[in-house]
This record gives structure tokens, sequence and C-alpha cells, in this order.
């Protein structure tokens, strides 16, 4: 590729980036000043309903509340809550997330022993996911050159058109792959989780694309 096209490549990607910074700061930016207000009212008539306690308790209260979560403890409920993000079942949750480079971000390692062990973890299995996934798509392709090839050879028959065959078999197969990797696992986690239609596929989609916002994640 020659320079020449790499740097309009790369104009491209600036705009886009541009492009959409500017979406998503119209679309996000109100919502989060609308928070940041009903926040700082709650605290508020929270000191104005409880005069025993100062501005300086309640942020300090505030930034514990906020470090427990960062650390994976849930502050809501009673004592007896006991739940952890660091089970066996989250553990693996957790493991497969780093392997597949999806990184949702509810869950991450706090002491220095975890996060050594996850840069060696990640450096190793995610190589080792790479292998699985080529392997996968490997098997995948060959599954598809051949039905591809039947539905072909039936159109054929038919006195299509190869460019037409082309077009139909390509679309058909898309449209499958979609309904398989998309839609399907979207719908599961519809009925599971009880998400709705847009944040089960937008679940699904973020995940699939390895982006893990975090901001779903299925079980939570």
């Amino acid at each position: 590729m020659k320079w020449k096209t790499v740097s309009v490549i790369f104009l491209l990607v600036v705009l886009y980036l541009v492009v959409g910074a500017a979406v998503f700061r119209a679309l996000e930016q109100p919502h989060e000043s609308a928070q940041r207000l009903a926040i700082l009212t709650q605290k508020l008539e929270f000191l104005s309903a409880h005069s025993c306690v100062n501005h300086s308790q309640l942020e300090e209260l505030v930034k514990q509340v906020v470090s427990a979560i960062r650390s994976g403890v849930n502050p809501a409920g009673t004592l007896t809550n006991l739940s952890s993000l660091w089970d066996l079942s989250s553990s693996f949750f957790f493991a497969g997330t780093v392997i597949t480079t999806i990184g949702f971000g509810n869950i991450s390692p706090h002491t220095e022993g975890g996060r050594i062990f996850c840069i060696i973890y990640a450096l190793l299995g995610i190589p080792l996911f790479g292998f699985l996934v080529a392997g996968v798509g490997d098997q995948l392709g060959t599954i598809f050159g051949k039905a591809t090839a039947r539905v072909e050879k039936m159109f054929v028959q038919w006195d299509v058109s190869q460019t037409k065959i082309r077009v139909i078999s390509t679309f058909l197969f898309i449209l499958f792959g979609c309904l398989l990797f998309v839609a399907l696992p979207a719908a599961i986690f519809k009925h599971i989780e009880g998400w709705s239609a847009l944040e089960s596929l937008y679940f699904v989609v973020i995940t699939l694309t390895t982006i893990g916002f975090g901001d779903f994640v299925a079980g939570k």
C-alpha cells in the first residue's frame, strides 16, 4: 500500500473519529449533566435532613463506596451480603474476557499478584485463543465454501446468471451469519437477562467486536 493511500485512510479515520466524537457528545453529555445535577441535589438534601453529618464526612463515605465498587464489592444491602466477584464462576468468566480481549471492565485485579499474573496470563492466553479462532475460522470457511458451491449449483440449474448467483449466495450467507451470531444470541440474552431488544443487540455487537464497555454484562 502506497503512502498516499495510507495518508488518505488516516485522514478518513480521523474524520470518522471527529464525527463519532461529535455525535456521542451530543447524545450523551446532556444525560451526564442531568445525572451530575441529580446527585448534587441528593447530597444537598441529605445534608439538609441530617445536620449531624457534614460535607467532608459525606464525601468520604462516597469515596469509600466508589472504592468498594471498583474493588468488586457491592456496598448495597446488609452485612450478610457476602456474594463475591471472585468466586470460581466469576473468575472463569474474567479469564475468558482476558484471553478474548473483550475486557468488560466490570471486574479487574486489584492486588499486585493478581495484576502480575494477569499480564503473564494474557500474553500466553491471547495467542492461544487466536490459534483457536483461526482454526474455527478455517473450518467455517470450508463449510461456507461447500455451502456456497451447493447454492450456486442449484441456481445454475435454474439458468440464473453467474453475477446474480454470486450476489444472491453472498447475501444469503451474510444474512445467515447475522441471524446465527447476532440475532439468535440477542434473543437468548433478551429472554435470560430480561433486557430490551436494543440492549440485547447492543450487548451482542459490543461483545462480538471485543469492545466490551462493561455497562451490560451477562449474569450480573
